[in-house]
């Protein structure tokens, strides 16, 4: 069974020339929909990605690319919806599958693995989109209330007070 990711945008690896492809990718209101449910997010209002590729060795990609987004998330301190922005560069290596390395490098470009000679932009950036999202989001000017910063007394200390007594 094939999966077909929410914002999908193939592109032939034989498109692909000695200099390069510089190839740009919008999502429609209806893929930034589907992306909010897959990223959990009340709303994605535009994702836009501009991706500049190159040919390497053994039929790899190098992709490097930018994101330009608008989400709207939920604040973790008021729980009220805001829109922000997102605007992020990015690296990636598409690599065919099987070909994948068999150490995983940190500090290296993610690879993404593809078959029948095409890479997918689309999924690539919504990826780089779901891996750069706040984990914890907070609206411009939230702060938390000031009685949330003093902290309770510790169990602890109330068992010390008890031992203490005897």
């Amino acid at each position: 069974m094939t999966v077909v990711p929410e914002f999908s945008r193939p592109v032939r690896v034989d498109r692909i020339g000695a200099d390069g492809l510089t190839q740009r990718i919008e999502a429609t209101e209806a893929e930034c929909a589907a992306l909010a449910v897959r990223l959990d997010v009340p709303a994605v209002r535009r994702l836009a990605a501009t991706f500049t590729l190159r040919r390497g060795e053994s039929g790899r990609i190098a992709a490097e690319g930018r994101l330009a987004a608008r989400l709207v998330r939920v604040c973790v301190v008021s729980l009220d919806e805001f829109e922000t922005d997102m605007d992020e560069t990015f690296s990636v290596l598409f690599v065919p599958e099987g070909a994948l390395g068999e150490a995983l490098d940190l500090e290296g470009d993610d690879e993404i693995p593809y078959a029948g000679g095409a890479i997918d932009l689309g999924d690539a950036a919504a990826e780089q989109m779901a891996l750069t999202l706040d984990p914890y989001p907070r609206r411009p000017g939230a702060e938390l209330p000031a009685e949330a910063g003093e902290a309770a007394e510790s169990p602890f200390a109330v068992l010390r007070q008890v031992k203490g007594n005897d």
